[in-house]
């Protein structure tokens, strides 16, 4: 993999905002966007005066914001929130950032915001922070990753039944026969064409490098590749944008996108699959050298696998992502690799030269980037400073393989995370507490619900 080409550099965070102001003096708004520790997006609307604020001083928000649960609430647990009087911190706008909303009524603006404290610290309950801090230390090692995020989704249409399940249907479903999967079939892409051609606008206008885009294994289900990049912050942004800018396009032609790792039983689940390389000083791909470039690239890739049943949360951080992990699903079951093949977890695709790199295929397309970024970038690095050595390839079905089979349950998933080593040493002790106190609850809710269908059986 090759780095896209650099954006101009700005001299100053004024800078970046004069000169998007030079180009659209009509801005009349700005959204402040936060990622939360979910991947949910929150933040605030603001009049276009406000986006010096976030450039200088800092827009003021409540720490307690990476305190919440994926419904919202508040966990105590976190100790963020009135235990410690609910303090604010100061988010700054990440240079670069600053883009239009295409979507917007009103000319608008978007700037991605980080989080510090009072005194001007990084704060330790941001996702980004995390990934920053790994970046840190891919580059102290010589290191540049490379990235590239592949998103898969649903489009939807409103329907008239009274639950969620009967209200929102794949388009391109048939109620008649069986259901059509129609893998990469050109006349799905035709049937919403307007749409895409929408999003490829979107995405040209706020600067996203979008690939190619596919109809993917379900009715429906469509996956949208971004171009790699040599900076893997700037990455992981790019995979948060995009997944808003679709979901606010698809709402635009009435219909509605999910990334819901598994919102239908029958079908294919959505996956967020990352491509890797590391690159040295000069930009060449290591895992290209052909005098250890092999070698290289094994010990990242056993790397992966030590640590790939720790991470698990992180990859699966949701009580339904774990419906996803079905044999024969293509999404992993097993702490197991191999090269062009589809069913393992840490895939080598076809390619040579510079071409050269690690597939990631556990994520759900519900998982933060930045953290799922941040715990592969950690298990490579860790292979690749011990000098690893994996164990043989899977060559075939790797759900028959003789290899670990990757926690299935999300709480045999936090159980793993909350005394792993290695997370501690990527996400450090008390963001590893919080996290871990986040999905805590997020079990207890579920646990607390009763089924329709235990009711149906049981009554």
């Amino acid at each position: 993999m090759t780095p896209q080409d650099p954006v101009d550099s700005i001299a100053s965070p004024l800078d970046e905002m004069e000169r998007y102001l030079a180009v659209h003096p009509e801005t009349e708004a700005v959204e402040f966007l936060i990622t939360d520790t979910n991947a949910v997006m929150r933040g605030k609307w603001a009049p276009a005066g406000s986006i010096e604020k976030a450039f200088t001083s800092g827009v003021a928000f409540p720490l307690s914001m990476y305190g919440l649960d994926v419904w919202g609430r508040e966990v105590m647990e976190t100790g963020l929130h009135v235990d410690t009087g609910d303090r604010d911190g100061f988010c700054m706008a990440v240079p670069g950032s600053l883009r239009p909303v295409p979507w917007a009524d009103v000319p608008t603006a978007q700037a991605i915001l980080t989080m510090t404290t009072e005194t001007g610290q990084p704060f330790h309950g941001d996702p980004r922070h995390a990934l920053q801090a790994t970046m840190a230390r891919a580059h102290a090692a010589g290191l540049r990753p490379c990235v590239a995020f592949e998103l898969e989704f649903y489009l939807m249409t409103a329907g008239a039944g009274e639950t969620a399940a009967d209200a929102f249907r794949p388009v391109l479903s048939f109620g008649d026969g069986p259901d059509r999967q129609n893998m990469y079939a050109l006349s799905d892409l035709s049937a919403y064409a307007g749409l895409f051609a929408d999003i490829r606008a979107g995405a040209k206008a706020q600067g996203l490098p979008i690939d190619t885009i596919i109809s993917e294994a379900a009715p429906g289900q469509f996956e949208i590749n971004l171009k790699h990049r040599a900076d893997g912050l700037a990455a992981a942004d790019d995979a948060l944008l995009l997944k808003r800018l679709v979901q606010e396009t698809a709402r635009r032609h009435s219909l509605r996108a999910t990334f819901m790792a598994k919102p239908f039983m029958p079908w294919a689940g959505n996956g967020m699959h990352l491509h890797v390389s590391m690159l040295d000083a000069d930009g060449n791909n290591v895992f290209a050298d052909p005098a250890k470039g092999q070698k290289t690239l094994e010990a990242a890739v056993a790397g992966l696998l030590d640590t790939m049943s720790a991470a698990m949360l992180v990859f699966v951080p949701t009580w339904n992502g774990y419906r996803r992990l079905l044999p024969g699903s293509y999404a992993p079951t097993r702490v197991a690799w191999g090269h062009n093949n589809r069913s393992v977890a840490v895939r080598i695709p076809a390619g040579e030269g510079s071409a050269m790199r690690i597939e990631h295929r556990i994520a759900g397309a519900d998982a933060n980037p930045y953290l799922v970024l941040a715990a592969i970038l950690s298990g490579m690095l860790d292979g690749i400073e011990s000098g690893r050595t994996p164990p043989p390839p899977t060559d075939r079905n790797a759900y028959e393989a003789p290899a670990p089979q990757l926690p299935d349950q999300m709480d045999e998933a936090l159980r793993l995370f909350r005394n792993s080593d290695f997370i501690r040493r990527t996400f450090g002790v008390e963001y590893r507490a919080m996290f871990a106190a986040i999905k805590e609850a997020e079990i207890a809710a579920f646990r607390s619900e009763i089924s329709p269908l235990e009711r149906s059986t049981y009554l």
